[in-house]
């Protein structure tokens, strides 16, 4: 995996001033008495026949915390897995990629009115406890809890953690947009920003099986319909088409990066193609900047 997703996230970021670091920045004269002999740069003196010296960026530790959606509507997978099980993947694929001296990872988990914190560490080991953390939360009862409010959980990620760093949320973002669409848009004012949406292909499509008895994971409540009427799978497959456009609108509206990941597919290769896309574009965009995303 990480041979795969190199370069997504490198961890060392543009310091806020120059300073001792290890990223060449912009070369100066050279002041006697003042600046190290040692990082003279020798061409840009050839070309000026003027002493300089290259100055470098100081570099900070990338601060990254992943907001997971714990809602009922997450325990829910027909095909290689569910989506709780992409939840804990992705935490664990940004754990090992973001695993540089001095970065740490937290994860806050959203279940119903509740927000769980794992705090923040470095390091493979505090990574591999986070993911068991993550594997050994229950399971919620259909109608025992109040609804996940995800645009609540977003503001208080916000509030919580300011300093400026990398967020991930990882949801299958079920709820209407106008509940997540501002919050996120204010994180991703002072973070990097990935908003992970986490589907089931059983989600986007009623199956023809005749009579079928739907529970709603949020509230319980159940209702059968005849999946054999062709013009109600039509309808719903519709909507489900609509539903998903407007969340990956409101998520571009945002600012935020947009993830697709589905249990019926390889997350490794959806996450490999995600992080090619973006190193290709920010290459574009600006091919001499160095930031905690490529």
């Amino acid at each position: 995996m990480r041979r795969r997703l190199d370069g997504f996230l490198q961890g060392d970021i543009t310091g806020l001033r120059s300073g001792p670091g290890s990223e060449p920045n912009e070369a100066r004269p050279y002041q006697v008495g003042q600046d190290d002999v040692r990082r003279m740069d020798w061409h840009v003196t050839a070309r000026s026949l003027e002493p300089h010296v290259r100055a470098t960026l100081a570099e900070r530790e990338l601060e990254t915390w992943a907001l997971v959606d714990a809602s009922a509507s997450m325990d829910f997978g027909t095909a290689r897995s569910e989506k709780r099980d992409l939840a804990v993947a992705v935490v664990g694929a940004v754990g090992l990629l973001a695993d540089r001296p001095g970065n740490r990872l937290g994860v806050r988990v959203a279940v119903g009115n509740h927000l769980t914190r794992i705090p923040d560490a470095g390091g493979v080991a505090a990574l591999r406890r986070t993911i068991r953390v993550l594997l050994s939360l229950p399971r919620a009862t259909p109608g025992e809890q109040s609804p996940t409010e995800l645009g609540h959980a977003i503001v208080r990620l916000n509030r919580e953690h300011p300093r400026p760093g990398l967020r991930v949320v990882v949801s299958d973002f079920h709820q209407d947009h106008a509940d997540w669409a501002d919050p996120l848009r204010r994180l991703a004012a002072r973070h990097e920003v990935i908003a992970v949406e986490v589907l089931d292909p059983r989600e986007l499509e009623l199956p023809e099986v005749g009579l079928l008895t739907l529970v709603d994971p949020e509230t319980g409540r159940r209702r059968e319909i005849q999946t054999a009427n062709r013009k109600l799978r039509a309808r719903y497959a519709a909507a489900m088409t609509e539903k998903r456009a407007q969340t990956a609108a409101a998520i571009r509206a945002a600012g935020a990066a947009h993830l697709v990941l589905r249990t019926d597919t390889d997350w490794v290769r959806d996450i490999a193609a995600f992080a090619t896309a973006r190193r290709r574009a920010n290459t574009r965009r600006a091919p001499r900047a160095r930031t905690g995303i490529r």
